[in-house]
């Protein structure tokens, strides 16, 4: 038995789309308006290694949030998403709080691809640990 999580705008605006091309173009979107980390912050230690496109994730001082980014369309949908629940989140929070569950509710698992999968499974994991 799921437990039910409370969607956040971009969750829900996905769980809510109809059909595979109404969900690829909400995921586009989010990942459109990800306030992504700067080039200069794309270091390796910010490096999410595991992930079949590159993608960096890490907590900016500047804007006391977590930021993240990839060249991938989709995974910059992913991260929107990831990053919007995560900020949302007390830092304790943050590392007890099922991301996997989260996805599976608003529908972004039974999208992806296996390899993207995995993939996500190491940026969660980041994102408990910054």
């Amino acid at each position: 038995m799921t437990k039910e999580i409370t969607l956040l705008p971009l969750a829900q605006s996905l769980a809510n789309s109809a059909g595979w091309d109404g969900f690829t173009r909400t995921l586009m979107l989010a990942g459109k308006g990800l306030d992504g980390l700067p080039e200069a912050a794309r270091t390796q230690d910010a490096a999410v290694e595991g992930c079949e496109s590159p993608v960096w994730v890490a907590y900016s001082e500047e804007s006391h949030c977590i930021k993240a980014y990839s060249p991938s369309k989709v995974i910059r949908g992913v991260l929107a998403v990831l990053l919007e629940k995560a900020n949302s989140l007390p830092p304790l929070a943050r590392t007890t709080f099922d991301f996997e569950e989260y996805l599976q509710q608003c529908q972004l698992e039974r999208y992806l691809s296996q390899s993207r999968g995995n993939g996500i499974r190491f940026v969660i994991q980041k994102l408990k640990a910054i």
